[in-house]
C-alpha cells in the first residue's frame, strides 16, 4: 500500500487518522530498510571490485634466473654472468587478480659470483669493485608505477637504490613483468650504468693493453614464486 493511496482513503473517510499515521510509519520504516539494503549490497559489490591483496614472493630456485653484465674495451666486448642471486618482494593485486603495484622488492648479487670465464679478468674485477670489503651488490626498490599492456603482462617503471662497491646511486628502470598462469612472476629488463658513478675507475688488463670502457649494461631475467 502506497502513501498516496492511504491519503486518498483518508480523504473519503474509509480509514481514520490514527490508522493512517501508523501505516505511514510502517511504510517509511520499510522504505528505510530497503534503502539500507540497497546501499549495503552496492557497497559490497564496490569493495569486491576494488579490494586488493599483497602477496609475498621470492626468487625461484631455478636455473632460469640470470643476471648478465656486459661491457666494452679497446680490444673486445666482454660479459660476466652472476649466479649468487637472492631476491624477495611484495606484489599487490586487485580483486580481478591484476597486478596494480609492487609494494617492495630487494635484490642482491654476491660480487664474487660474477664470472667471465677468464680467471685473470675475474680477479681484477673483484679488486676493482672491492668485493672483499663489499661482498654484495644490492638493489632496493623505492617506488613502482604499473601499466597494464595485455592480460598478464605489464610495464613497471621503477625507482630504486643500487649499491656497488659501497656506493649507492638512485636509478630508474623499465621492467617488463609477466604474471604467469601458475601465478609465478617473470621480470625482464636492461639497464645501463656508468662505473665512475660508483667511484670505480674502469680497470685495465694485460699490463694496460686492454682498457675497459666506462659504460656497462646489466640484463636480468628473474622468476618469482610465492
Amino acid at each position: 500500500m502506497s502513501a498516496h493511496y492511504l491519503n486518498r482513503l483518508l480523504e473519503v473517510g474509509l480509514v481514520n487518522k490514527s490508522l493512517t499515521r501508523i501505516t505511514m510509519k510502517i511504510l517509511k520504516t520499510n522504505q528505510g530498510i530497503w534503502a539500507g539494503l540497497k546501499i549495503t549490497v552496492l557497497s559490497f559489490l564496490l569493495v569486491a571490485q576494488t579490494s586488493s591483496a599483497q602477496t609475498n614472493y621470492k626468487l625461484a630456485a631455478s636455473g632460469e634466473n640470470n643476471v648478465k653484465v656486459s661491457g666494452t674495451s679497446n680490444v673486445h666486448d666482454w660479459t660476466m654472468n652472476a649466479s649468487g642471486l637472492e631476491s624477495s618482494g611484495v606484489f599487490k593485486f586487485n580483486g580481478k587478480e591484476e597486478l596494480i603495484d609492487v609494494a617492495s622488492l630487494k635484490f642482491t648479487v654476491m660480487a664474487k659470483s660474477l664470472k667471465s670465464g677468464k680467471s685473470s679478468m675475474d680477479s681484477r674485477t673483484y679488486k676493482v669493485i672491492k668485493a672483499d670489503e663489499f661482498p654484495k651488490i644490492a638493489y632496493q626498490l623505492t617506488a613502482a608505477n604499473v601499466t597494464p599492456l595485455q592480460v598478464g603482462k605489464y610495464t613497471v617503471h621503477t625507482t630504486g637504490n643500487l649499491t656497488i662497491a659501497g656506493k649507492t646511486q638512485a636509478i630508474t628502470m623499465k621492467v617488463m613483468v609477466t604474471v604467469n598462469s601458475d601465478r609465478s612472476i617473470t621480470c625482464h629488463g636492461t639497464e645501463k650504468l656508468i662505473l665512475t658513478d660508483y667511484g670505480i675507475d674502469p680497470p685495465s688488463f694485460m699490463l694496460g693493453a686492454m682498457k675497459v670502457g666506462n659504460n656497462l649494461s646489466i640484463q636480468f631475467d628473474l622468476n618469482y614464486t610465492k
